[in-house]
């Protein structure tokens, strides 16, 4: 199995900065769309990223032809060709639920829609579609070009045969797929918030430091890195977004500490802004 020959990316931030970076390494011509103000940011991220895969030595392709093989824009029309397109616009439900339809418009009727909503319903999110069979979701992970792991999350309406063939999507792309059914925080969001959560208690109830907590887990359990960092390197407003949703879903275990709160009032998002439960060295690139 291949990837797509074509593929549509809308939004050109981190997430979808990386999964087209994913798309053409793997083969595929892409697409991305952003908004007029974003492109040259979002070229200037991609491009960056083709020239550092050759110069390791990880892409199969040449840079001429990665460079050839991308196109940056603001016309949404550019999609109407692809076969498959992913959504990776801000995790704001409403945003997210009416620009789907608004792309699946322009789509040829073989074409896959998937949206990268890493806890959004994707039941709720085919609701207005006119082809909810072609649609799932593909939560790809930050930082995409490290990260081994998508999750293939199938709506009730979502055609089984398109479930395996995305995971066959994941494999050509070296990434590991996990199928999931439609559920609030799928997998990982619903593990990974809910260790955050507990996490940012200890450390607003004094337990231990930030330091300390998270080596807790590194050490004691395998984690690669604690679930403090980690939300510094996913973003607290992110965070606390998934938090808030999983909480009116869920219920009150998932519900925001203060401390989270307060931290993202005070633009104390993270990485990207330098300073989150711990200092980075600078703030991140988007």
């Amino acid at each position: 199995m291949t990837v797509p020959a074509k593929v549509g990316v809308l939004g050109g931030g981190r997430m979808g900065g990386g999964i087209a970076h994913a798309f053409l390494l793997a083969g595929s011509d892409v697409v991305v769309v952003d908004q007029p103000d974003a492109l040259e940011t979002a070229e200037a991220g991609i491009r960056r990223a083709i020239a550092t895969s050759v110069e390791r030595g990880t892409a199969l392709r040449s840079r001429s032809d990665l460079d050839a093989g991308l196109r940056v824009t603001a016309d949404r029309t550019a999609l109407g060709d692809r076969d498959l397109v992913v959504e990776a616009i801000p995790e704001i439900p409403e945003l997210k639920a009416a620009t789907l339809p608004a792309v699946e418009e322009l789509l040829g009727p073989d074409a896959v829609l998937a949206s990268n909503t890493s806890s959004l319903s994707i039941d709720d999110l085919a609701t207005r579609l006119t082809r909810p069979a072609r649609f799932l979701g593909l939560h790809f992970f930050n930082p995409v070009p490290v990260s081994t792991l998508v999750e293939v999350v199938a709506g009730a309406a979502t055609d089984p045969a398109l479930v395996a063939t995305a995971g066959e999507w994941v494999r050509a792309l070296g990434k590991t797929p996990v199928t999931v059914r439609d559920a609030p925080g799928f997998a990982s969001s619903r593990l990974g918030v809910a260790l955050a959560l507990e996490a940012i208690r200890m450390l607003e109830d004094g337990v231990a430091s930030a330091e300390d907590i998270d080596a807790a887990m590194v050490l004691g359990y395998k984690h690669a890195t604690g679930p403090l960092r980690t939300t510094d390197v996913v973003g607290l407003d992110v965070r606390l977004g998934i938090a808030e949703y999983l909480h009116e879903k869920l219920g009150e275990r998932f519900a925001p500490p203060a401390l989270l709160r307060e931290m993202v009032a005070a633009g104390k998002l993270g990485r990207k802004t330098g300073e989150g439960f711990f200092v980075w060295d600078r703030p991140d690139q988007p």
